[in-house]
């Protein structure tokens, strides 16, 4: 993508008198050299994917290692039965992302968004928001677009991998991205959804990558709740004319410097935060085994 910043995006639209949605949307069709249709095609088919692993979702599968599994279940109960304090709206959007995580997990269909251990976040935003709100397909799939020129820059500037960023990298840009597309579905202008997207990643700077016995379940399931949950009160936020005081795209900037600064233990090698415990430690010796 030729967008190196935010503000570059935010430029473009401005000047052009585009949607941010439909900026994206353009360079992708410049980029991949394919035509409108094809672009939206191709990002519906990812959001029909979404759907579908939502739907699919097998409350009686466990992973390899038994640590997940029916987590999904458990949540979307408490919610029927009224035993939550979050409410409807946010419980829903646990349960999406607990079952999201968890086919992951279970080696399952999903979307990487953008990665594989940050997969629930948007679709639970998403997804939920959607039956809520009866929104159209149309406007769900130019979300998306706007999620995904977010995630570009991320990726431009800094990092969208565990193993590079730390969880950050990963949660925190599924965040932001969720966010930013949340911003747009209610309405928000080019300003409000990339300021979304700030207060989504800085809430989630330093989060580290530490995967108990170096697999891509505990506690990487239940961060995709806290970063699907962070990206609706960061839209909030933005939507009630809140900024970022520090720019986006310097937001960007400073999730790169702290993940270049952590150490290695905390970027996806299972050595160091929560496996490093010596429950976690525990978990890696039986499977070895």
């Amino acid at each position: 993508m030729s967008f190196k910043s935010l503000k570059e995006i935010v430029d473009c639209a401005n000047k052009e008198k585009k949607p941010f949605w439909r900026v994206i949307l353009e360079e992708d069709m410049s980029e991949r050299m394919v035509s409108e249709e094809e672009s939206f095609g191709t990002m519906k088919g990812m959001y029909d994917t979404m759907r579908m692993a939502d739907a699919s979702y097998d409350e009686k599968l466990k992973s390899a290692s038994g640590l997940v599994g029916g987590d999904g279940k458990k949540m979307k109960e408490a919610v029927e039965a009224g035993k939550t304090m979050a409410g409807d709206f946010i419980g829903d959007v646990m349960v999406k992302a607990l079952k999201m995580g968890e086919s992951n997990a279970c080696m399952k269909r999903i979307v990487a968004a953008p990665t594989a251990g940050s997969c629930g976040v948007m679709p639970a935003v998403f997804l939920t928001y959607q039956e809520k709100y009866k929104v159209s397909d149309e406007k769900m799939i130019e979300a998306m677009f706007v999620a995904a020129g977010i995630g570009e820059v991320i990726a431009e500037r800094a990092f969208i991998a565990g193993a590079t960023g730390g969880c950050q990298a990963e949660i925190g840009s599924a965040s932001a991205m969720a966010a930013g597309g949340l911003a747009y579905l209610q309405g928000g202008a080019e300003e409000e959804i990339v300021h979304a997207a700030a207060m989504s990643l800085k809430n989630l700077l330093g989060l580290v990558c530490d995967p108990v016995a170096g697999l891509v379940e505990v506690p990487c399931v239940k961060r995709n709740v806290i970063g699907a949950v962070n990206a609706i009160t960061s839209a909030d936020m933005a939507m009630a004319g809140i900024v970022s005081r520090i720019p986006p795209d310097e937001v960007i900037d400073a999730m790169r410097a702290v993940g270049m600064a952590l150490p290695g233990t905390l970027k996806e090698t299972g050595e160091g935060g929560l496996a490093a415990t010596p429950a976690g430690e525990e978990i890696a010796r039986r499977m070895s085994k």
